[in-house]
């Protein structure tokens, strides 16, 4: 069994408003401590309402971007620099919807990932496969491309960042991984850390792909999957707490 705690971390993207966010952290914080570490990562608009509502909490925060960029002409991007006077903690790179929607490389996602740590923000990089190239047979052969970018341009740092692998056919889709096709991902990723890095064994790999409490407690009963990178599901303190208590 592992002795990694778990890291639950709750990715709203594109939701949120005043109203319902001051409600949903409102009922996170009132379900009390649970024995995995929690996270949100919120809108950027939100970030310092957020940042405020949760300081004295043991519930930490991150974005769900940030730029390659230190500062300059370019914009609409917002740096990590920025993001750290907030005391921001992680931020989401690589995300599915980021690669496919903005046509993010594995470089620019690498780029991103050194951009965070160098200011003391926990990455969580994402990597994962469509249903396409699953069918193909080339899943290994993907996650293992999209996370060596990051692994080189992280360098001696690698065992400082999240790694969270998200099947993309099983994102917002109602489909979902079963443990063992999970589980065996993660224990690829897992063995590529350890050809990286001596810190591997500690590292935390997240799997992110329509995780419900339903399914939560036999995804997160696998011995390479260290918690859970949260989408619809974490929109509802009840069924984000749940996930977190089966952790």
């Amino acid at each position: 069994m592992s002795t990694r705690r778990k890291l639950v971390v709750g990715n709203w993207k594109m939701h949120g408003s005043h109203a319902a966010n001051a409600e949903l952290l409102q009922g996170i914080l009132a379900g009390g401590p649970t024995n995995a570490d929690l996270a949100v990562c919120v809108p950027f608009p939100y970030l310092s309402e957020v940042a405020v509502t949760l300081a004295t909490s043991a519930v930490a925060w991150g974005s769900q971007d940030v730029s390659a960029q230190e500062q300059g002409a370019y914009t609409g991007e917002v740096s990590a620099t920025m993001l750290r006077e907030f005391g921001c903690r992680y931020a989401i790179v690589g995300h599915s919807e980021r690669r496919a929607y903005h046509g993010e490389s594995d470089q620019a996602v690498a780029d991103k990932a050194k951009a965070a740590l160098g200011k003391g923000i926990t990455p969580i990089v994402c990597v994962g496969e469509t249903l396409a190239q699953r069918e193909a047979g080339e899943t290994e052969a993907v996650v293992k491309r999209q996370l060596s970018a990051v692994i080189h341009a992280l360098g001696h740092c690698v065992g400082e960042m999240v790694v969270a692998y998200e099947p993309v056919w099983a994102i917002g889709t109602g489909k979902v991984a079963t443990p063992e096709q999970a589980q065996a991902v993660h224990a690829l990723l897992r063995a590529q850390l350890r050809a990286a890095t001596p810190q591997a064994d500690t590292m935390k790999i997240l799997y992110g792909g329509s995780m419900k409490p339903d399914n939560a407690p036999t995804l997160l009963s696998q011995p390479d999957i260290d918690g859970g990178l949260i989408g619809g599901a974490a929109l509802k303190a009840a069924d984000f707490l749940a996930i977190a208590r089966a952790a």
